[in-house]
């Protein structure tokens, strides 16, 4: 939608509420809704808006639909692998294949593409997984899909907001899989370590990813030259679930981490 110049523009406090408000529930959000939050008028929400729009902050506001309520289908996520100079080529060809709705690359851990798919049926997922692979993807695991839950940025917020769920109920997955939460360890394995080091040394296991660091009152979108650092909480997507060896990167010698604090 935008120019992708977002760089040159820098978000204030009105700027930020409105991106909260709009993440919340932009489909029933007006512009005097938000105005009435904010003290401010009006137009200076829908200017505000179409600035964000203009320089690629709000790219897109998109429906969110129940595929099984619609018509029995399902959805799948493929964890894949590329390689790592043709993970933006591929990833492009990938959102060509009928029923893929979702592609996000990551940096760095050996699954690098995630795969959101939509199916009729389990025979139709199949066939998504064999274009997959034509296009040299290597599928590395897979789950069906039971719930996705969204939730705004909460430090673009009202100043006492507070996030009422842990984050390991973010997404849930069938197959054992989880999202969890832990606090590293000032003698962790991967204390220290970029995440691009921690996965060449074998520190970080190749299914375990990390999808969010917070540190002090920041949230961090990790990369793979992002040094994980002790105390950092880190949010950790485990295939299966909290079972060693998933997180032992993150624990002590003796296999203990540190509880998950958050500021009062």
């Amino acid at each position: 939608m935008g120019d992708g110049s977002g760089g040159s523009y820098r978000l204030d406090e009105i700027d930020r509420r409105i991106i909260y408000a709009l993440m919340s529930d932009a489909r029933n959000t007006s512009a005097p809704a938000i105005a009435e939050q904010v003290s401010v008028s009006g137009a200076t929400i829908r200017n505000r808006i179409a600035q964000l729009e203009e320089h690629g902050i709000i790219d897109g506001y998109h429906a969110t639909v129940d595929f099984e309520h619609a018509d029995g289908s399902l959805m799948n996520l493929f964890l894949c692998h590329a390689s790592f100079g043709e993970v933006e080529g591929v990833a492009r060809r990938i959102g060509t294949i009928p029923g893929v709705i979702n592609v996000r690359e990551l940096m760095g851990g050996h699954m690098n593409l995630h795969v959101l798919a939509v199916g009729t049926d389990t025979a139709d997922l199949r066939r998504i997984g064999r274009e997959l692979e034509q296009l040299d993807v290597a599928i590395e695991d897979e789950f069906l899909m039971q719930t996705e839950h969204d939730f705004p940025y909460t430090p673009y917020g009202p100043a006492d907001g507070r996030r009422r769920e842990p984050l390991a109920d973010y997404i849930s997955l069938t197959g054992g899989a989880e999202v969890v939460e832990i606090s590293v360890h000032e003698d962790a394995p991967i204390a220290g370590r970029t995440l691009e080091s921690a996965a060449d040394d074998d520190v970080l296991e190749d299914e375990t990813l990390v999808v969010a660091i917070e540190r002090d009152d920041a949230v961090i979108t990790p990369h793979g030259d992002t040094e994980i650092r002790p105390h950092d909480v880190v949010t950790v997507f485990s295939p299966d679930g909290t079972n060693e060896p998933a997180l032992t990167a993150f624990r002590g010698p003796d296999g203990t981490a540190h509880s998950p604090t958050r500021p009062s």
